[in-house]
């Protein structure tokens, strides 16, 4: 095996693997074969190694981002730590601290924003796109897995466990009969099989391959297994169907005679997992600071990249202008590098492969990396110059946009016109998601039309209290519509914060918080309305933002005078806590002066009357769950 340091030069090979690695000086040492005499006495000179070559590697190379510097950037309200690109459906997902998760949408040039969803209360812990992207799945600590259908930018279910989840992975084909995903404990080494399409919180089947927690599992779609990593550095294999030992994909029987043992010989642990698209291979981020890359098949390592702080030391040291750092620019970067190490709440970079498989990209001190596999050099490095941002998780576009992710191959001539390579990067305490191409940023001071674009509004923390109660009344600003995302669709509302401000601020408050998230509707009357809130599921439950209940909040303006109306159900006057209920009958005056108004139904009627028909038992409780996936609040409705 051979170990390479931070510049892509061999250090020490094993007999095995010299052939594939160039020398120390980095230059080809191809050599003619000397001739054989057979008068020649003596021992007969070897013959000179050659040095690997990938061909057409300056076409590969035209299929990956190629400028020094971020062309974009795009803003989320807190730190951003995952991105994941959905080649075929064209669109990019990303995820920050606050639990927040933005859909973009890949166009001819650049992204364009799409939607955005308050997925979670806490960080967003890992974000897992399918293979055929069709399906996005977030996890958190709050206990609750948020699964989106990426093509119509939806919110389509919402799984409660009773576990602390670690990751998650989606483990079938287009064309399965079943959505799998597979999520693993925080606290132990069982996984646990859900099929997402069934409506069930229940898992298929719950299994433990490992000893330790899992950290990171991939789908092999190529070999219908997948490869799955814990805290202590074992790798498994295991097939997606029955979940057992996949022996006809693989060229070995124990891991003995594989390098599957690795990292716990290093003492290293596994950070983060990504697998080529052929499957041929997979990639290994771990804590020494250390990129692996191992053979599937057989289990063997076929290279290691070493971009510690000690290498990258060695590497200053170097008369290499490509590597080398303004001595002060250096001492910054390994400063912020020694921090972001001791960090435990860092997010963790990665190593991905690009399309092709014959190219490594990776973060590291000196910028993004792009090393090429074959000839196991660096190509090129993204970002350099970015002296202020650490970059960290990367996704990648090869696609060409507007034709489903389909990429051209190798010989058939990539049009620049056509093609638009993207690299999306985030970085170490940054709010921003970073996007490399082939496109230099626009040379402008401009802040309208720079690089960095503002497009979330700062805050009253970034901004500071205002004038003559300008803090005051920013804080009493209340959304005017909502989205409720059910099982059975979305419903539309709009909301009446003028008439009643301190319902809206606790119905919206509640939403934002995703208290509401999960909770079904318990009681439906037929020809009358439909009830939810509670989240004890019987009508006993649920309480205010501010605890216990809170007042009632009556207008002569809005009346139980049409279907549709959305109102606070109570227990008597001034007894509002968080459930509400929906009319379904023309005219319900006898609920007025007893019910706080809060909105109406303006879109989604359908869906209102869909829960009303639900077969019920005698205490009006639906036999099949029927559940708010989550709200969204909007300032506005259209």
């Amino acid at each position: 095996m051979a170990e390479v340091n931070g510049s892509g030069v061999l250090k020490q090979a094993a007999p095995s693997e010299t052939h594939s690695m160039p020398s120390r000086t980095g230059l080809s040492t191809i050599e003619e074969e000397p001739g054989h005499d057979d008068s020649m006495v003596g021992p007969i000179v070897p013959r000179a190694k050659k040095r690997r070559k990938l061909d057409n590697e300056q076409e590969y190379l035209h299929a990956l981002p190629s400028a020094d510097m971020y062309e974009r950037s795009f803003m989320h309200r807190e730190t951003v730590t995952h991105s994941a690109m959905a080649i075929q459906t064209e669109f990019l997902v990303t995820a920050s601290t606050d639990g927040h998760i933005k859909f973009w949408k890949k166009r001819p040039q650049g992204i364009e924003f799409a939607k955005h969803f308050r997925a979670h209360v806490g960080p967003v812990k890992d974000l897992a796109l399918s293979h055929d992207g069709s399906l996005l799945v977030s996890i958190a600590e709050d206990k609750s897995i948020k699964i989106f259908d990426v093509p119509n930018i939806d919110m389509m279910a919402m799984l409660r466990l009773s576990y602390l989840p670690a990751c998650a992975a989606w483990i079938f084909k287009k064309g399965d009969s079943k959505s799998k995903l597979a999520v693993a404990e925080r606290d132990s080494g069982r996984i646990h099989i859900y099929d997402v399409r069934s409506g069930s919180d229940e898992p298929l089947a719950s299994f433990e391959v490992h000893r330790a927690p899992v950290v990171a599992m991939r789908y092999n779609a190529a070999h219908d297994s997948v490869v799955s990593l814990d805290q202590k550095g074992m790798i498994e294999y295991w097939s997606a169907g029955d979940y057992s030992f996949p022996e006809d994909s693989v060229d070995f029987r124990t891991k003995i005679d594989t390098d599957l043992y690795a990292l716990p010989k290093a003492k290293a642990a596994p950070q983060s997992l990504d697998i080529s698209s052929d499957g041929s291979q997979f990639s290994i981020w771990c804590s020494d600071r250390r990129a692996r890359v191992f053979w599937y098949r057989t289990g063997k390592l076929r290279r290691v990249y070493d971009e510690s702080v000690e290498a990258a030391a060695e590497l200053q040291k170097s008369e290499s202008a490509t590597y080398r750092l303004d001595a002060i620019d250096f001492g910054r970067r390994i400063a912020m590098e020694k921090e972001l190490i001791a960090d435990p709440d860092a997010p963790h970079q990665n190593a991905i492969f690009d399309e092709s498989g014959n190219f490594l990209l990776y973060s590291t001190v000196l910028g993004i990396k792009v090393v090429n596999l074959v000839t196991n050099r660096v190509c090129r490095i993204l970002g350099k110059v970015e002296n202020t941002e650490r970059f960290l998780g990367l996704a990648l576009y090869q696609g060409i946009p507007g034709t489903g992710g389909r990429t051209k191959r190798m010989g058939a001539g990539i049009s620049p016109a056509e093609s638009d390579p993207m690299l999306v990067a985030c970085a170490y305490n940054r709010q921003r998601l970073y996007l490399f191409s082939r496109r230099e940023p626009p040379d402008t001071d401009e802040v309208a039309t720079g690089r960095d674009v503002f497009n979330e509004k700062p805050t009253l923390e970034d901004t500071g209290p205002g004038e003559g109660g300008e803090e005051k009344e920013a804080a009493l600003v209340l959304p005017r519509g909502a989205v409720m995302h059910t099982t059975k669709g979305d419903i539309t509302l709009k909301l009446f914060p003028e008439e009643c401000p301190k319902t809206i601020e606790n119905f919206s408050t509640h939403a934002k918080n995703g208290y509401y998230d999960g909770i079904i509707f318990h009681r439906v009357i037929k020809g009358f309305m439909v009830q939810t809130g509670d989240p004890l599921g019987d009508g006993t439950g649920g309480q205010s933002i501010w605890g216990g209940e809170f007042e009632d909040e009556f207008s002569r303006n809005l009346r139980h005078d049409r279907p549709f109306t959305v109102s606070m159900a109570n227990a008597g006057p001034n007894s509002n806590g968080s459930q509400f209920f929906i009319t379904t009958t023309a005219a319900c005056p006898w609920l007025d002066n007893k019910h706080t108004v809060l909105g109406r139904v303006v879109k989604g009627a359908d869906v209102v009357q869909m829960i009303e028909k639900a077969k019920t038992d005698r205490f009006d409780k639906p036999f099949e769950d029927i559940k708010i996936v989550n709200i969204d609040v909007k300032m506005s409705v259209d």
